[in-house]
């Protein structure tokens, strides 16, 4: 078994962008991180994880993607008390409202949430791409 659960939603490849560099980052750190898409994940199966980063990117008003992602995270909720957990995604409006939203509602569940969660407008630099790798080695260390 994987070391970190990464599980995230994209639309538009953004935030699976995100997640491919974040994955990177943690393996770049000696841990081992299993990368799946939502819909291949069984809200059950964070039970087993005690690091995991959720991403999903802000749609519409602000909010979770609602079809997959929102449901599957309401399902996860009552399992993430104790584990560390990171958030990131991308947006393309606002002003992130969506992750101070996230990390509040995280927080409840009484998960270590850890650091700032990382946020990216539209698709990702290069530069930011480093970042993401960054992100998931302090992760990894966390």
């Amino acid at each position: 078994m994987a070391d970190v659960l990464i599980v995230y939603w994209s639309g538009t490849g953004n935030t699976e962008i995100m997640a491919e560099h974040i994955k990177a980052g943690v393996e770049a750190a000696g841990l081992s991180a299993d990368l799946r898409s939502v819909d291949d994940v069984e809200a059950n199966e964070v039970q087993a994880f005690d690091k995991i980063a959720f991403g999903c990117p802000s749609m519409g008003l602000e909010v979770l993607e609602e079809d997959e992602f929102e449901p599957f995270f309401s399902a996860v909720e009552n399992h993430l008390e104790g584990k560390k957990v990171a958030l990131f995604g991308s947006y393309g409006w606002g002003e992130g409202e969506w992750m101070e939203l996230w990390e509040a509602r995280t927080k409840k569940t009484g998960a270590v949430l850890f650091e700032s969660s990382l946020t990216i407008n539209s698709t990702p630099s290069g530069e930011e791409e480093e970042a993401c790798k960054a992100f998931g080695q302090r992760f990894a260390s966390f």
